[in-house]
């Protein structure tokens, strides 16, 4: 998996990194089990400080992303994510509560809106439009 970071966004990178993971796992590019390069070596690749790496690993490992194991390292996952319960969901509304608002500040179309939720969500589960 290749993962770009932007260094003028003004997202932090151990969120791009965090996010690029997440989608890697989502699109099925990084796989249940695969190993993670370690926090060293990842930094070394991105040119970035391995604290930066660490976090975002401390991230997904909460979230329940990966699993760090002293001898393994970071694995991806090796069980299906637990399903989406009432707690996620009210996660999920508070994130996209802002994202939604300046949507409809911009005049974007309900429809167009609910198109792009639907490109997005079919390009990690692969299904035709």
């Amino acid at each position: 998996m290749l993962i770009q970071i932007d260094y003028q966004s003004d997202v932090p990178i151990y969120v791009q990194l965090t996010n690029q993971i997440i989608e890697g796992m989502a699109s099925g590019e990084l796989k249940p089990g695969e190993p993670l390069p370690s926090v060293r070596a990842l930094a070394a690749d991105l040119g970035i400080n391995l604290h930066t790496v660490n976090k975002a690993y401390t991230h997904l490992k909460q979230e329940g992303f990966i699993q760090v194991h002293r001898q393994r390292g970071a694995l991806v996952r090796p069980d299906p994510m637990p399903p989406a319960d009432e707690a996620f969901r009210s996660r999920l509304e508070s994130q996209m509560r802002p994202i939604v608002a300046e949507a409809v500040c911009r005049r974007m179309d309900e429809a167009d809106f609910l198109d792009m939720c639907r490109r997005i969500y079919r390009h990690f589960t692969k299904e035709e439009s």
